[in-house]
């Protein structure tokens, strides 16, 4: 399966770095940004997790937020 732009993502329940969500109740009508990385704690997954983790309350200011998934 793959997502495009404007797909609307599968629910999905998971334990985050702010305790456990369920996808589409979290979503709470704000846009979503959902990035995944194929594989933790490597230079280039590290470097942008940070840097994007670094703007979330950027995008809280335009109503937006952010979620990182990783399949390890």
């Amino acid at each position: 399966m793959s997502l495009r732009i404007n797909d609307i993502a599968p629910d999905f329940t998971a334990e985050t770095t702010h305790g456990t969500i369920h996808f589409h109740d979290w979503i709470d009508g704000h846009w979503v940004v959902l990035f995944s990385h194929p594989k933790d704690f490597t230079p280039v997954c590290t470097t942008e997790l940070g840097a994007v983790a670094g703007l979330e309350k950027e995008f809280a200011k335009r109503g937006a937020k952010v979620i990182g998934l990783s399949v390890d």
